[in-house]
């Protein structure tokens, strides 16, 4: 399908009587969304995307009378904008983006330019870890209480998408630093920091404080009737909320601490304590295990009691949510050794919950594209737990360095069908076959889902 060629009179014809003009860099999912959102409130919108745009976002454009280029960046179009949405996969450091900030045009991101057309809660949830399950956990409560809510951000249609076609009364919105990064007035009524640890340290100077300050971005316009709920286990938090001051108010959960509202453990129960009531349930019982699925758990629990969710239907959700996909998901066993694709670990935190949780021998499949990480912390489950590793990457120069005299066995591998493969020849009855990269996957795989899927088709394969 070929681009649609722009003529300027016919443009500036139809450009006449609108309001602000509105340009968009990337022509994907937000993108795409967002220029809808923008046709329907009369903006004059073009979509710039220096990569070829997808067929199916093309079919949307040209249905929808919007103009776009690709294959580059137009700049005497751009730099005529009053506003610029850009994707969040463009880092803000990219020339273009640089001279846009030089010339006082405004880069927002969707969450930013679609908020301002919805008065729905909003329920945002970031972190470095933990994101997508519990907003997926949240919605599933929600959904149960037969609320009118749906997901949006990093998960599902974009949110501007969802406004411009159904305006929910509640949205839980999955979000990244980078989406944070482009808000000016975003402020989610109820606002959950899941954990921080050292993750896309390339994307800010390889300067963790500036890493930590964008996720805090999610409170940084809350007010006295909004709330932060947050790991309050977690020391970058912790030392953040010292330093610096939010306007919401406070709500901790933790695994090891009674805190006075918020969420604790004691006697093996979960206790969600706020205002209105206590709310208590046996660990034992939810769906999803691991320390950090408790976590999980504490915050989903937290917001809905904030929404004033009844505690039957609370503990029914929290006793029947499945697992998300791609994160410790169980594929199968087979000849005794469990295989586990755990794909969306994709910095060194996340693959520390994994391990951590491995109750037998394991063969860790790790490697992909590095993000500045720093292994080290994982050096003591790696020598209790792995007998074997298996690298799946590129560049495995960092791993080979950190693991090379810790495990027996390690093997360099060029793709998911052979790493599976060189892990079941490892194997023996009772051992876990787990892949948990710790590292993005772009070196080898469309992104963390295809690493995922590849995976467990080659699982089927054996």
């Amino acid at each position: 399908m070929k681009s649609k060629d722009i003529n300027i009179e016919d443009e500036n014809s139809f450009l006449e009587g609108l309001r602000e003009r509105l340009v968009i860099l990337g022509g994907g999912e937000s993108g795409v969304g967002t220029a809808i959102l923008a046709k329907i409130n009369k903006y004059k919108v073009f979509v710039s995307d220096k990569g070829a745009i997808a067929d199916n976002y093309k079919e949307v454009l040209l249905h929808n009378d919007i103009l776009f280029e690709e294959g580059k960046h137009t700049e005497s179009k751009i730099f005529d904008a009053d506003v610029v949405m850009k994707s969040p996969g463009i880092p803000d450091k990219v020339a273009l983006v640089q001279e846009l900030v030089k010339k006082g045009i405004p880069v927002i991101s969707e969450i930013e330019f679609a908020s301002k057309f919805t008065d729905a809660t909003i329920v945002g949830v970031t972190g470095s870890n933990g994101k997508t399950t519990t907003t997926m956990m949240i919605n599933h409560i929600l959904k149960k209480a037969e609320l009118n809510v749906s997901m949006a951000g990093n998960i599902g249609d974009s949110f501007a998408l969802q406004i411009a076609n159904k305006n929910y009364d509640t949205y839980v919105l999955e979000l990244s630093s980078f989406q944070l990064d482009g808000i000016v007035d975003f402020a989610p009524h109820i606002a959950i920091i899941t954990n921080i640890s050292p993750d896309h340290l390339d994307r800010y100077d390889y300067n963790y404080e500036n890493y930590i300050n964008s996720k805090f971005r999610i409170t940084i316009n809350q007010t006295a009737n909004d709330y932060l709920i947050y790991d309050a286990d977690d020391q970058a938090i912790e030392n953040w909320l010292r330093d610096n001051k939010t306007e919401a108010q406070l709500l901790p959960f933790s695994l090891n601490r009674i805190v006075e509202k918020g969420a604790y453990i004691k006697d093996e129960k979960l206790i969600i304590q706020t205002d209105t009531n206590i709310f208590t349930m046996s660990i034992a019982a939810l769906a999803l295990r691991g320390k950090h699925n408790t976590k999980n758990a504490m915050a989903s629990a937290l917001v809905a009691k904030l929404l004033t969710v009844r505690n039957e239907t609370l503990r029914e959700s929290l006793e029947d949510f499945e697992s998300v996909e791609h994160r410790l998901e169980s594929v199968f066993k087979i000849n005794g050794v469990q295989y586990i694709n755990d794909s969306k670990a994709t910095n060194v935190n996340a693959t520390y919950y994994a391990l951590e949780s491995m109750k037998t021998p394991t063969i860790w499949i790790v490697g992909g594209t590095d993000k500045g990480n720093d292994y080290t912390e994982l050096l003591p489950l790696v020598r209790e737990k792995v007998k074997a590793i298996v690298c799946l990457g590129l560049d495995n120069s960092k791993i080979k360095e950190t693991f090379g005299n810790v495990v027996d066995f390690m093997i360099e591998t060029a793709g998911a069908e052979e790493a599976v493969k060189v892990a079941y020849k490892l194997s023996e009855k009772g051992d876990t076959v787990l892949l948990s990269p710790a590292c993005a996957s772009f070196d080898l795989f469309e992104n963390y889902e295809d690493r995922g899927r590849q995976f467990k088709d080659a699982v089927k394969l054996l």
